[in-house]
Parts: structure tokens; sequence; C-alpha cells
């Protein structure tokens, strides 16, 4: 029974020694300090300690020793080691900034879904003019096919009138001309006709004077009367 103790309390602690790591988990702390120091080494003194988070003016750097000479908030200027400084605040600063943001992100689900309403009943507002922009267009378009139609139209009378006004002026002009002409032959006919009579009356003037003369009996009577 003894070689059986020793391997008992062996696989006890095996068993014992995980629970206890397991219990709970611990995080080191952002908590630092660093020395200010009057010179660029650890020789000299500590003029203060500057917690973490601290801001510090940089007014140069030592490539050599590694320090960095800096001018704190309240004006005291010293040494640090360059590598205990860093470009961003320190952590444990920046946890309410964070915490700020994780609450903004929280509460953005919220505000995103508030924003997609507002941004639908918006493209439905857009969508609604947007109809009735494309019916007025339609209607503009199809007042202005009426209009250039109408345009073409009264385009297409005026020339029209325009060539039935020649047409007019030219039946004018011939009528005219028939009727100057009808006026010169009727004149001309009624010249023919003064002639012909004036000729008629002439010729039987003529007759009248020279028939008495052509008969046979009146000479003999006449040369009777001798």
């Amino acid at each position: 029974m003894k070689p059986l103790a020793p391997l008992l309390c062996g696989l006890c602690a095996a068993l014992l020694i995980p629970s206890w790591a397991q219990a709970e988990t611990r995080y080191v702390t952002d908590q630092l300090e660093i020395s200010l120091r009057a010179g660029a080494s650890t020789r000299y003194k500590v003029l203060k300690m500057l917690p973490s988070g601290t801001p510090l003016e940089v007014l140069a750097v030592n490539q050599t020793t590694k320090y960095t000479q800096v001018k704190t908030p309240d004006g005291t200027v010293g040494f640090v080691p360059q590598e205990l400084i860093q470009t961003e605040p320190a952590a444990r600063n920046r946890v309410p900034e964070l915490e700020a943001r994780l609450a903004q992100l929280l509460q953005s689900p919220d505000a995103l879904s508030a924003r997609l309403a507002k941004t639908q009943a918006e493209r439905t507002d857009l969508e609604s003019r947007y109809q009735d922009l494309e019916q007025k267009k339609n209607l503009l378009e199809q007042q202005l096919a009426t209009i250039r139609h109408a345009s073409a139209n009264v385009l297409e009378v005026t020339s029209d009138r325009e060539r039935l006004r020649l047409q007019v002026a030219d039946m004018t002009r011939a009528q005219a001309d028939l009727e100057q002409e009808n006026r010169d032959f009727k004149n001309q006919t009624n010249q023919r006709w003064f002639l012909i009579g004036a000729g008629v009356l002439i010729g039987g003037m003529l007759l009248g004077l020279i028939l008495p003369r052509l008969r046979p009996g009146r000479r003999k009577n006449t040369w009777g009367s001798l």
C-alpha cells in the first residue's frame, strides 16, 4: 500500500493544479511611472516621477545616450529614456474614448435604421417627383408635336394661299387680256362693218348716179330733145 500513496498524491495534485490556474484571469496593469532626471543618464538625480499618460513636449533627442529632453505641463525640463515614451496616449487614458465610441456604435443600429427609413422616404418622394416630371415631359412633347404639326399645316396653308393668289393673279391678267382682245376684236369687227356699210353706201350712191346714165331710152330722149 505504501508505494501507492505517492502516486495518489501526485494524481490529486495534477488534478488540482489546472483547476487553480483556470479559476480567474488577470491582466497586467497599465499604470506606470518613469523618472524625469536632470541629465541624460541614470547618474543624474530624479526631478520627479511622471505617471503613465503624462503629455510631454519634446525639446531635443540625443541619439547617443537614447535620452529625450522634454518639458512637462508644469514647465519642468528634464530627460527621460527614449524607449519609455510613445506617440500615442496611454491605453488607460483612451478607455473613456473607446467606451464612448462603443456606446455610439451600440446606438448606431437605431440611428442607421432611422437614417435608412428617412432615405427610403426621400427615395419614394424622388421617385414620385420623377414620375410627375416624366408625365409632364410626355405632355409637353405631345403639345410640341401638336404645335409642330399645326405650324406645318399653317405653312402649308400659307403656301397654298400664296400659290392660289398667284394663280388668281395670273387668271385675272389672262381675263384682262382676253377682255382686251375681245374689245379689240369687237372694235375691229365694228370697223369692218362700218367700212363695209360705208362701201355699200358709197357703192349704192355711185350706182344711183351711174345707172340712170347707162339706160338707152333715156339717152334717146336726151338726143331727141336736142
